[in-house]
């Protein structure tokens, strides 16, 4: 294996240019949801515009995962959770649910990202038109609407794996430690460069840098570093790992990871979990959790979602009328059809069946949910929705809370700066500022310090 919300009465706004002239009112009916435009589009002017993503291509994941086997050895990393530890998830905070702003309800006035594009599937199949297929209710997606995300971090030019390592030598050699040099490095090399400084440093040196690392540095910082020099798909199993180890279970954690990345992600996680730590993941899954979470979660190691980007508008419908069965239609609450649903479906596919449903129920699916489930289950499901309808205001969301209030939950801070900034990190940074009025930046800066603090903005791209 190779490694490498909802639309309120106001609605979310358009993608500039879409839908294109005289498609308007096709799909869903005028006047039904409206779509002004954002001011400055999106990207906001300024922030250049993004490639679009090849033909096919997935959503993207971090590149650069070693080959198996290129794992670090069980030694080179903490046993436990490294100092600062890996603290439970503060509270859910009381209010109308995901991505309120302080200032406002609901989701009004938040930018839709372009559809999200998954590689893979055909045209959407219907019973009783010719051939099976529909006519599609609006054109395909124009290439200004594919999903093109972007990380603050990217592969450095005219990389030298052993003139890194010698600058990283130097830093911890002799009395004192060069943070600012260390912080130089890491912040603006890839993960897979990374790999490389470390196999570049054991070869010249004779030596493992992350103990090195480890023997020079302490906290929050020695935790940012560790993950920063983990291989990707390494770091999410370890994620899950030390959120099911020992007393209790960080079940946010759980959520976080498993609902919210692509099959991919998941089976190479899966895949790793095991060889690293020789451990079966659903075993754990089912030994710390119990009941429709413990479910849920089960469904989603499975790595098995549809990807299909093409959107089956009669499904969308159909699926909207049996959540609606199962939840607000009855007595009491068929868990199991809201777990094949929105564990099955492709995200886009759960786009069309939330906006379907808002027409069928006259309330949001969110809102639904909040009113039939509770607790883990509960979060996971509106998670899932989440990522299909805003995936970047998601994660903008847990930043906002791990900082929010006394305290900061820096692992979550860590674990999601991490593991984004190769992905989707510019525009979780855009989506944290329209939600919350401040930037991502300057509520790092008011709730760390020190190096860590430089480390953090650095990796933010400030």
């Amino acid at each position: 294996m190779s490694y490498p919300g909802y639309p309120p009465s106001g609605g979310y706004p358009a993608f500039p240019g879409y839908p294109p002239t005289g498609q308007e009112s096709v799909y869903p009916p005028a006047g039904q949801y409206s779509y002004p435009a954002v001011p400055e589009g999106y990207p906001p002017a300024g922030g250049g515009t993004y490639p679009a993503a090849p033909p096919g291509a997935g959503y993207p994941g971090a590149a650069g995962y070693p080959a198996p086997g290129g794992y670090p050895a069980p030694g080179g990393y903490p046993a436990g959770a490294p100092a600062g530890g890996m603290p439970p998830y503060p509270g859910a905070p009381a209010g109308p649910g995901f991505g309120v702003p302080p200032t406002g309800p609901g989701f009004g006035g938040y930018p839709q990202p372009p559809a999200q594009n998954y590689a893979g599937g055909g045209p959407a199949q219907i019973p009783g038109y010719p051939g099976g297929q529909a006519p599609s209710p609006i054109p395909g997606p124009p290439a200004a609407m594919v999903q093109c995300t972007q990380g603050t971090i990217t592969a450095a030019p005219n990389f030298d794996a052993g003139r890194d390592a010698e600058i990283l030598r130097k830093a911890m050699k002799g009395f004192g430690t060069d943070e600012q040099a260390i912080i130089n490095v890491v912040a603006n090399r890839s993960n897979d460069q990374r790999q490389k400084i470390k196999a570049a440093f054991k070869t010249m040196y004779g030596k493992d840098l992350i103990k090195d690392l480890k023997s020079e540095l302490s906290g929050n910082i020695e935790e940012l570093i560790l993950a920063l020099f983990m291989p990707t798909t390494y770091y999410d199993a370890w994620s899950l790992r030390h959120a099911m180890k020992g007393a209790g279970t960080q079940e946010r954690v759980l959520i976080e990871i498993l609902c919210t990345r692509t099959n991919q992600e998941i089976r190479e996680i899966v895949s790793c979990y095991k060889s690293e730590f020789g451990r079966d993941i659903e075993q754990d899954i089912r030994a710390d959790t119990s009941g429709h979470f413990e479910r849920l979660l089960i469904s989603m190691c499975q790595g098995n979602r549809d990807e299909n980007q093409t959107v089956d508008y009669q499904k969308a419908q159909e699926d909207a009328q049996r959540l609606y069965q199962a939840g607000e239609g009855k007595l009491g609450t068929d868990e199991s059809c809201f777990n094949m649903v929105l564990a099955s479906r492709s995200f886009p596919q759960l786009k069309a069946t939330v906006e379907a449903y808002s027409r069928i129920a006259n309330r949001d699916l969110l809102s639904s949910i909040d009113r039939e489930f509770s607790g883990n289950v509960e979060r996971g499901l509106k998670t899932i929705l989440q990522c299909a309808l805003n995936r970047p205001a998601f994660f903008a969301e847990r930043l906002y809370y791990s900082m929010k209030g006394a305290g900061t939950d820096d692992s979550t801070l860590i674990r999601i700066i991490v593991t984004r900034s190769e992905i989707d990190l510019v525009q979780i940074k855009q989506m944290f500022t329209q939600m919350y009025q401040k930037t991502l930046a300057t509520m790092i800066a008011s709730d760390t310090s020190g190096d860590y603090r430089r480390l953090l903005l650095a990796i933010v791209g400030q």
